[in-house]
């Protein structure tokens, strides 16, 4: 009896222990969270805001086109800068920065008194969408027990599509309000401070998860692995302590300093005969990210749900309908990414959006453009993209590179991420035109075909295994 009663102690203590263990990881990872929540607001709310900064500012086509694109060369710049911030000042340092850069980013678009203002308060939001891109990503691999750390890192791209989707509904909101503050009928605080501009009511809702982002990042714990790197030991040791138990913190603080060891800390390394397959995968996955279609799906969003049947006010309201398909997706790969691993979900995410993509097109070619088969081929690709394409490179990318210059490896992925961004959206227009709707998507499904195949022939199954196992592996290859 004696004994039955301290196994039951013994078990509940255990319990205690994971359930604290847990917590600390889900508050640690719901705060890091908010910075991909707002990137993904930052990038979408200028969709509502286009048609009355227009006006407001009597913007001609090029200005307008530069005011759209101002936040993807701040997001670019704000890469560059995040991999040797992030491996010289630590990863925590430069989440607050980019927390900074969003709320004076937000406040400065609310209440710019000039376009150019108003151009200047983006690019500075788009560095801080660039930091953290790269930061986020690589903070939640670096603070995640290997057997959660791919929904853990999923929930970066989770929380960038709910940053999007609040955004739309954000600005959905706000013009619905926008009749009754012209009226005199509601007056709000949004009509006293920006009066009849409600697009300065737009950006300014981003000041609300920047000042939560800021405050949460001063309870949660720098990186383990980058604080070993810098020799705090004692600091990376009760972290880990905290994440994976004195046992496993023990095994896996002579693992790091084992690849420590073995490491230079400089980009040569990336060329190294077995690191050079990571650095390709590393380039590969966002590429053929940008490159499969997703865009051209979103952009052709509200057409396909209108000829479906669907009854669909205004393009907002259709935005917000693919905005809430794609998060409710995305849960598919949080649910499934540490049981079936990323190469299988991959290789199903890539056969399928190949499939969808295929029979898109067909329907365009076809004409059959306001049947329920072009519906369902279009959200297939969704769902597909959302469950593997679209979380997938941030987990492997997060992954795959050495301790001392993964923020830098890191930040090389992600700037393909930006930089095939930017080529998709010049050449989309002239595929369009040149190759019809049917083409442009047989091109995408052939990205993904292609996808698939560099995934079967070149990734590995990382499931289950640490980060510095990840790098033996790549060190006996």
């Amino acid at each position: 009896m004696v004994v039955w009663v301290s196994e039951l102690q013994a078990a509940k203590s255990r319990i205690d222990v994971n359930n604290k263990r847990l917590i600390y990881l889900v508050f640690t990872a719901f705060v890091a969270a908010l910075g991909g929540l707002l990137f993904g607001f930052d990038m979408a709310v200028i969709s509502g805001a286009i048609p009355f900064v227009k006006e407001q500012f009597s913007l001609s086509p090029a200005a307008e086109g530069w005011f759209v694109s101002s936040a993807l060369i701040g997001a670019i710049l704000g890469v560059a800068l995040s991999g040797e911030l992030s491996d010289r000042r630590g990863r925590k340092k430069s989440l607050l920065l980019a927390a900074v850069m969003f709320f004076t980013s937000a406040v400065g678009c609310a209440l710019a008194p000039s376009f150019m203002i108003l151009i200047l308060a983006r690019i500075l939001g788009g560095m801080a969408v660039g930091i953290a891109s790269n930061v986020v990503p690589l903070y939640l691999s670096e603070i995640s027990p290997a057997d959660i750390r791919g929904r853990l890192v999923t929930c970066y791209q989770l929380a960038v599509t709910i940053g999007i989707l609040t955004a739309y509904l954000s600005n959905w909101s706000l013009l619905a309000l926008f009749p009754a503050e012209q009226a005199n009928i509601n007056r709000s605080l949004f009509s006293s401070v920006f009066g009849d501009q409600i697009w300065r009511a737009m950006f300014s809702l981003e000041v609300i998860p920047a000042v939560l982002f800021f405050i949460g990042l001063f309870f949660v714990p720098d990186s383990p692995r980058w604080l070993l790197k810098q020799g705090r030991d004692d600091e990376g040791r009760e972290i880990l302590i905290k994440i994976n138990g004195e046992a496993e913190a023990q095994k896996q603080i002579k693992d790091i300093h084992r690849t420590l060891d073995q490491e230079e800390g400089s980009y040569k390394e990336l060329l190294a005969p077995g690191m050079r397959i990571a650095l390709l995968i590393g380039i590969l996955l966002p590429l053929f990210s940008q490159f499969s279609g997703i865009n051209a799906i979103i952009y052709y969003g509200p057409r396909i749900l209108n000829d479906a049947g669907l009854s669909i006010d205004d393009a907002l309201a259709s935005q917000i309908i693919m905005g809430v398909a794609i998060v409710l997706f995305t849960f598919i790969a949080i649910w499934k990414v540490d049981q079936m691993g990323r190469r299988k979900l991959y290789l199903i995410g890539t056969a399928g959006a190949t499939v969808s993509l295929f029979l898109t097109g067909l329907c365009f070619y076809m004409d059959v453009n306001a049947g329920l088969l072009l519906l369902i081929s279009a959200l297939s690709f969704l769902a597909f993209f959302s469950f593997s394409i679209g979380p997938l490179k941030f987990v492997i990318a997060s992954e795959i590179f050495p301790n001392k210059i993964r923020g830098r490896a890191l930040g090389i992925s992600i700037l393909t991420m930006w930089a095939s961004d930017a080529i998709v959206g010049q050449l989309m227009p002239v595929s369009l035109a040149g190759l019809g709707t049917a083409g442009t998507f047989w091109i995408f499904a052939g990205f993904c075909f292609v996808a698939f195949w560099v995934i079967y022939g070149l990734v590995p199954e990382t499931k289950g295994k640490t980060l510095e196992e990840i790098q033996f592996m790549w060190s006996r290859s």
